[in-house]
């Protein structure tokens, strides 16, 4: 069985964590603050689960997610998580992180950035516009008439992973295409934190400005 290593235990790893767990996944999940502190989460979790250091879910893990602030992701276990598919997060929240300059522009994505922190990684953004409440509550079966949409970005294999897992999860894929594309389902964008169908995705993706 495939476990699905979690760096950043918060609102969007806990949740994607649940939904791992019931489709059958060993999660090992790991936060900024030590194992202990995810206790009660793990308990939540069950026999599946298990908390680590962000360097032990690295390496226990077949595929990733990275879920921590941007300003973080040079933190990350690179080594640990060479070769491997990792699940990228984040948007960028300038009140959070501070201005980065080349994002202020459009020069380059947030998910371009987790690709230079894991040089040897195969990165896909995934989970990134939809409100963390929502990923286990807004899922439907395939098939099911109007069911909600999610983007991803990245790497072939990587994008092939979340593409399944998002099904698993209850959501439609939309692929984007390569990382460099990854804005149009970020923050401030027509797609962002809205609830869609996969031909409402694909429209508001297409329509997004690269500078919000």
């Amino acid at each position: 069985m495939t476990t699905l290593g979690i760096i950043g235990a918060g609102n969007i790893g806990s949740q994607v964590a649940r939904v791992a767990v019931a489709n059958g996944y060993d999660v090992v999940i790991a936060n900024s603050r030590g194992p202990e502190t995810l206790a009660d989460l793990v308990a939540e979790l069950g026999p599946r689960a298990k908390a680590a250091t962000a360097e032990e879910a690295a390496a226990a893990a077949d595929v990733a997610v990275v879920t921590v602030p941007l300003r973080a992701i040079d933190q990350l276990p690179a080594e640990q998580l060479a070769g491997k598919i990792v699940l990228d997060t984040n948007n960028y929240y300038f009140e959070r992180d501070g201005h980065i300059e080349a994002l202020d522009k459009g020069e380059t994505t947030t998910s371009e950035l987790v690709q230079r922190a894991l040089p040897s990684s195969k990165i896909a953004k995934a989970f990134n516009h939809i409100f963390a409440s929502e990923i286990t509550t807004d899922g439907a079966p395939a098939g099911t008439p109007n069911r909600r949409a999610l983007a991803t970005a990245g790497d072939d294999e990587a994008v092939a992973f979340v593409t399944r897992f998002y099904d698993e999860a209850g959501f439609d894929t939309v692929n984007i295409g390569p990382l460099s594309a990854s804005w149009r389902a970020e923050r401030d964008r027509p797609a962002y934190v809205v609830r869609q169908n996969a031909e409402e995705l694909t429209a508001n993706l297409a329509k997004a400005n690269r500078l919000p």
